[in-house]
């Protein structure tokens, strides 16, 4: 019998998690300058290992840097990997280390684009980026069964943006869509706001304001490719969502879950008791991120099998 994520874990770990983000948290806290904190999180990214037999080369698609991940031995699938960062901060590079675990557990290829990032580039360049990637690896000759668009965080939030443009541009849609802890909605509403803010400790509200105003550029939150919970889900993918119960973002996976079952979307909202923000991101250290991609990877393979 298979271990869920959902089971509980030691409450050894819990506290191992706990410490582990004040470390992370307090070596990011409050950096000279913008180009500062992007270098420290491509640091922090670094800091851990790349799986074993994924290779990982620089490339371009449309004009858009990005990073290509390859397995050893490669399947047909393709995965768009959108990186969180609040859109301001974030790259292939700080990510590398999550996106390979999930090429390495499903054969597929990453393609993980450098997307324009905000306050250079504004709402919604980001977007443009992504639905452009996509566009090319359609181009290459991957059929849109054959490809995963994926996120966490503001990636997340990314991700189902994108899949509401290639909505709006009649661009048919990929096999299905996989966000963790996704940002959603830059409003910023939702209980867990308030009810979270004591053990969250990546994500706060003050930061959440300040970057969707740095990436709006005057722009309306209300926007459903900025805000997706506000956007008309009706035709998108089978829809994946993974979060922890202890989120400030909390909300915005449930709300994202509510609407997109109301779309009647085939959608499956995983909440993982005492896990923080983007907790896959640790899965050295914790087993509910190694359990949490195994079942990812199991879902993924299960759409592109469809």
């Amino acid at each position: 019998m298979s271990k869920r994520v959902s089971d509980d874990i030691s409450q050894a770990e819990v506290a191992g998690v706990r410490a582990l983000l004040q470390a992370m948290t307090d070596s990011l806290r409050d950096p000279p300058s913008l180009e500062k904190l992007r270098a420290d999180y491509e640091a922090m990214g670094q800091a851990y290992p790349v799986a074993d037999g994924v290779s990982v080369t620089p490339s371009q698609l449309a004009g858009v840097a990005l990073e290509q991940q390859t397995p050893s031995k490669a399947g047909q699938g393709a995965l768009l990997y959108l990186h969180g960062g609040g859109y301001g901060i974030g790259s292939p590079i700080s990510h590398r280390h999550m996106v390979a675990q999930f090429v390495a557990a499903t054969g597929m290829t990453a393609f993980v684009p450098n997307y324009r990032l905000a306050p250079e580039h504004g709402f919604p360049a980001a977007v443009d980026d992504a639905v452009a990637v996509y566009q090319a690896l359609l181009d290459q000759g991957y059929a849109p069964g054959n490809i995963i668009i994926a996120g966490d965080s503001a990636g997340g939030g990314l991700t189902i943006a994108t899949a509401l443009c290639l909505k709006a541009k009649g661009i048919a849609q990929p096999a299905g869509l996989f966000v963790i802890s996704p940002w959603a909605n830059l409003k910023q509403e939702g209980s867990s706001y308030a009810a979270k803010a004591t053990s969250d400790f990546i994500v706060d509200v003050g930061s959440l304001n300040h970057w969707a105003e740095a990436y709006l550029a005057g722009a309306s939150a209300n926007d459903p490719l900025a805000s997706p919970v506000l956007g008309d889900l009706s035709g998108l993918p089978p829809l994946l969502i993974h979060v922890g119960s202890e989120e400030v973002l909390l909300a915005d996976s449930v709300r994202l879950a509510e609407v997109a079952g109301l779309a009647k979307l085939d959608v499956e909202l995983k909440i993982v008791p005492h896990m923080p923000h983007v907790f896959h991101y640790m899965w050295p250290q914790v087993t509910a991120a190694r359990i949490a991609i195994a079942e990812a990877a199991h879902w993924m393979k299960a759409c592109l099998s469809a």
